[in-house]
């Protein structure tokens, strides 16, 4: 009797849990070679992150441009403000979107997992093949 009782409360906890969410990704994250701070909100429907301040100031100061991205059109843009990671989207316990990297002009599939309230888990993919990067939340 103890045992239907015991199957049937962990049944009906089943039932009635919600599925895991992810924890928001929102705020300002030191990268992890610690050359700029990425801030991360809300952009229309979706989750972007711009670059919002350099670090360690790259060789054209302040005013670099996006100088490798292969579209020609693109490489007159500034990187200070550049959003660099786009149309992300909650998926279950993480975020999957677009990440670009500015130092060589490409962009991957990106999947960010909060770890914990100070750190992120930054992927970048192609493939099956992934890199990882630990960004730390700014204080």
């Amino acid at each position: 009797m103890t045992y239907r009782l015991a199957v049937a409360s962990l049944a009906l906890a089943a039932i009635g849990s919600p599925a895991l969410a992810a924890d928001s990704i929102t705020g300002r994250w030191v990268t992890q070679d610690k050359d700029a701070i990425v801030s991360i909100g809300p952009c229309g429907a979706s989750t972007c992150g711009k670059i919002a301040r350099f670090l360690v100031a790259p060789p054209d100061g302040l005013d670099q441009r996006d100088i490798n991205n292969p579209n020609p059109k693109l490489k007159k843009r500034k990187l200070l403000g550049l959003p660099i990671l786009t149309n992300f989207k909650e998926d279950t316990d993480l975020w999957r979107g677009q990440i670009y990297d500015p130092n060589s002009g490409k962009s991957y599939r990106s999947v960010i997992r909060r770890k914990n309230a100070t750190t992120l888990e930054v992927k970048g993919c192609i493939g099956p093949f992934c890199q990882t990067q630990i960004w730390r939340k700014v204080s």
